[in-house]
This record gives structure tokens, C-alpha cells and sequence, in this order.
């Protein structure tokens, strides 16, 4: 593969085509940075396509341009989200963005290839974008990694079920855009030996589906989880979900049925079928989402808890960690409202057991002094995401893992909510609509911790604090200071013990 530069255009050969991306700085210098926007990993998923497996994009004639982000399979306003992630219209939605300090020339040989980050973007399984400026992998090719961003199928044409439709193609999406890397990232400067997979919120319970999958291992070397959310899908969930969105459309639960529905009018009846009420939030804790990765018996052979307490993944280093407050936003607005409303009362309807009860709001006393509103998003922050790191972590054994809090409290909301993390792992807190989740003055400092341990992690397997082992279960605690503490997780135990 050959690599050529004119000016602030730069071209690389990769195994479909030659694509052109652009430089970002002056090439040579310390922050200069290539990037190469919308290059087609898969053919277009439309047509006979639609609810197929993922096809490799065919080889192209002459030079592709890769200077402008590719279609997003988020179609349309997604409202008011915490990470600015933008929908861009198209047909040709399977694609992956690199950014590089180093495309591979004709010396490269001479330049030992740089480890890899790609990143799986959140979204619920349903939304997000692989084109948000957050994302940029800038910083992270300035500290020597190159980064990648995928896309991949959403919501009911990424993972719904279909009677005679291959299933999980979201997950074969993520599958087939990391053989990509592994075939063309060398010609990035990168080494398809040292990837890191991270994503954050859905792409969290991504790279966790990916560590418990056997037919993921030899695509990654290491996995770094920020506030992941695992789907597990069941069987029987999948396909009553498919039988409803079927019927609500009035055609037969197939390929032939679906492919007679416009792409929106699935969307609007995914929406209405995917609606949280106050019914249905106790259930969507209990069961988690009805849309993302299904237990299918040929991708995901079993729940991803029990690949990984069999040994799956076991070798793969794995940072995991959470904000301290993830859906506490959930009751911010009403939190006047609320402070009558007894603490025990509330979270007994939000599923806490009696049993619970006291040492739960004991271990949880400074949360529990700044009212219900904060103990009740608490509680929702812990049942849905902390509980379950902390059993995931234990089922892992002695496989290396480390373990970390974000602890810093937004200048918004006062506590460290669902994706404040993000700019401080990217190191972008001069990027846009920052000030809207992190408030005005977000500590550099913090980022340079939280972005560096990343570096590092993706560089040499180790994130630069202790390993996490059940008789120390040292703890990384993201704050201004951060410390290293036992058992960061010491107040989610209670809803252990009582479960």
C-alpha cells in the first residue's frame, strides 16, 4: 500500500480503493493530525441489503474522496441530546472515520505503527453518530494513537428481529468495520496488533459484547468501557418485539413484510413501541433495552455475563468505570417538587427491597442529606449501571481489569451526570457545547488524567493505577483531586447483598 501528500491533501491506498483525506496542521509538526472522513467499510444497506448481513464495499476506480463525514444511520433531529452527534442524509451509512498523525509512506518501515483506538459511538442502540466533534481523534493522534470512529445499523434495522433476516446485523456491522481495521489500518500508520475498543453509554455495552463474543477475540487487544450498558436481548424478548412492530405495520414479521414499510415508518413505530411511561420505566430497568445485541446462539452464544464468568475475553485488558450520578438528570427538574415526597416511598417504587433499605441510604448518606430528587437518581444510576459493573467485574476473576469512578461534579447539575466524561477522555473541553453538560471552567487538568490513562491503557495495557482484585478493589476516583481509593464501589453493595 502506498501513500502519497500534496499540499494539505494526503492519499492513502486501502484494500477497496484509494481514498483522499486532508491534513489538519502543518504535516510534521506536533499537532498536525490526517483525517480521512466517510470511507465505506460495507456496501450501502439498502435495496435486498437493508436487513442483510453487511457486505464488503466493492473495490472503486481512481481516487475517493474521504474529506467530509459519511451518511449516519441516525436519520433526522434526534432532539435534545448530551453529546452534539449530527445526522448526516445518505444511502451509504456503513462507514469508518481515521484519523492519523502518521499515514504510512514510503519510509514508513523506518517508523515503528502506532497502537489503535476505535471508538463505538452510544445512543442507546437506537441513535447517536459517528460524526460528532467529540470524537475527533486529534489529541489522540497528537499523544501517538491512531483513532478510529465507526457507524453501524441502529434501532430495529440494526438489531430487530426478523423471522428470515440474518440477526444481530448491528453487531455484524461492528464486526465487519473491525476487519476493516485489521486489513487497512497499517496503511494509516497504525498497528492492527495493538487495537483498543472503547465506546461509551450503548457503545459501553458494545465493546462488552465484543470482549464476551468468541468471534470477536482476534480483532482487538483491549477494551475500555465508559458507563457500558448491555442489552442481552433474549430470544423470546427479540421475537415479541418483532411480532408487535410487525403487526403494528400490518405486514408479515419477514424480510418481503419490513421491506414493504418506508425507513420511516419503522422509525415512527420503533419510537411509539420504545416509549418510556411511567409503566414502563420499571420494566425497561427489570429488562433492560428492547432493541440492541440479542442472545442469537451464533454471534452472542450466551448472556455476555456468563461469556465472560466462562472465561471468554479473559485474556483482553479491560478498563471499566462509570459517572457517579449517570440518570440523575432524570429527576433534576422536579427536584422542589420532590423533596416531599419521602425518600423510602420513592425509591420502594423504584424497585429498592426492604431489605435494602437502611444500609442502602447509610452508605449513601451524603447523597441521601441533598434530598429525594438526588438519592432517587441515585438509585436509578445504580440499579442501572453500577450494580451491574461491579458483578461484571467480579465475574471476570483474576483476568486484568481496572477500575474507575468519574466523580467530578458537572458546573451544571452539581453532580457527575450521563456523558460528562466523554470530553475529558477525547480531551476536547474546547470543542462545542461543552459549557451545556460541564459548565463554564471544566478542569484541563482533569481531562489531561482522564485522557493520558487512556493513552497510556492504549499504549502498554495499563491505565497507571492498580489492578482491581476482590481483596483490594482499588479504585480510580476521577475528581478534582483524584485518588486512588478501596472499593470505590463500596455504597452499590448494599443492593448486592440484598438481591
Amino acid at each position: 500500500m502506498t501513500q502519497t501528500s500534496t499540499g494539505t491533501l494526503v492519499e492513502v491506498d486501502t484494500t477497496a480503493g484509494r481514498v483522499r483525506g486532508a491534513w489538519r496542521g502543518e504535516p510534521g509538526t506536533p499537532e498536525a493530525s490526517a483525517a480521512f472522513l466517510g470511507i465505506p467499510f460495507a456496501e450501502a444497506p439498502v435495496g435486498e441489503l437493508r436487513f442483510a448481513a453487511p457486505v464488503p464495499k466493492a473495490p472503486w476506480e481512481g481516487v475517493r474522496d474521504a474529506l467530509a463525514f459519511g451518511a449516519t444511520a441516525q436519520r433526522g433531529d434526534p432532539g435534545v441530546t448530551l453529546i452534539p452527534e449530527p445526522s448526516v442524509p445518505g444511502e451509504s451509512t456503513l462507514n469508518v472515520n481515521v484519523f492519523t498523525p502518521r499515514p504510512s509512506s514510503a519510509d514508513a518501515a523506518t517508523d515503528a505503527a502506532l497502537p489503535v483506538l476505535v471508538w463505538i459511538h452510544g445512543g442507546g442502540f437506537f441513535a447517536g453518530s459517528p460524526a460528532s466533534l467529540w470524537y475527533d481523534g486529534g489529541r489522540f493522534n497528537r499523544d501517538g494513537v491512531v483513532t478510529v470512529t465507526i457507524s453501524y445499523r441502529l434501532g430495529f434495522d440494526g438489531f430487530g428481529w426478523i423471522a428470515d433476516a440474518p440477526s444481530n446485523r448491528g453487531v455484524r456491522d461492528w464486526l465487519l468495520a473491525l476487519e476493516w481495521v485489521q486489513q487497512n489500518i497499517a496503511a494509516f500508520g497504525g498497528d492492527p496488533s495493538r487495537v483498543t475498543i472503547a465506546g461509551q453509554s450503548a457503545g459501553g455495552g458494545a465493546v462488552l459484547t465484543l470482549l464476551g463474543m468468541e468471534r470477536a477475540q482476534h480483532l482487538f487487544q483491549g477494551v475500555y468501557a465508559i458507563s457500558g450498558a448491555l442489552a442481552d436481548v433474549t430470544p423470546e424478548r427479540g421475537e415479541a418485539f418483532g411480532r408487535e412492530l410487525a403487526a403494528a405495520a400490518g405486514v408479515e414479521p419477514t424480510i418481503a413484510g419490513f421491506s414493504s414499510v418506508s425507513e420511516e415508518r419503522i422509525l415512527e413505530l420503533q419510537k411509539k413501541a420504545t416509549e418510556l411511561g411511567p409503566d414502563s420505566l420499571e420494566t425497561m430497568i427489570e429488562n433492560g433495552l428492547a432493541l440492541g445485541p440479542g442472545i442469537d446462539g451464533e454471534l452472542l452464544l450466551r448472556s455476555t455475563k456468563d461469556s465472560l464468568a466462562a472465561g471468554v475475553g479473559a485474556d483482553k485488558p479491560l478498563v471499566i468505570g462509570a459517572t457517579d450520578d449517570e440518570f440523575s438528570m432524570v429527576f433534576a427538574d422536579a427536584e422542589k417538587k420532590m423533596r416531599w415526597i419521602p425518600k423510602s416511598f420513592l425509591l420502594r417504587k423504584l424497585g429498592m427491597t426492604k431489605q435494602a433499605m437502611k444500609p442502602y441510604l447509610a452508605a449513601n448518606a451524603e447523597v441521601a442529606r441533598k434530598g429525594t430528587a438526588r438519592i432517587a437518581g441515585r438509585f436509578l444510576t445504580d440499579r442501572m449501571f453500577r450494580t451491574a459493573l461491579v458483578r461484571l467485574v467480579a465475574l471476570r476473576g483474576d483476568a486484568p481489569t481496572w477500575v474507575y469512578r468519574f466523580s467530578w461534579p458537572s458546573g451544571v447539575f452539581g453532580f457527575a451526570e450521563h456523558c460528562l466524561d466523554v470530553p475529558f477522555f477525547f480531551d476536547c473541553l474546547d470543542s462545542i457545547a461543552i459549557e451545556p453538560l460541564a459548565g463554564p471552567n471544566p478542569p484541563q487538568a482533569l481531562a489531561d488524567e482522564v485522557h493520558g490513562a487512556a493513552v497510556a491503557f492504549i499504549a502498554t495495557g495499563e491505565p497507571g493505577w492498580p489492578r482491581y482484585t476482590d481483596a483490594a478493589r482499588a479504585t480510580r476516583v476521577y475528581d478534582s483531586p483524584s485518588s486512588v481509593v478501596a472499593d470505590g464501589y463500596a455504597s452499590v453493595r448494599p443492593l448486592l447483598t440484598a438481591a
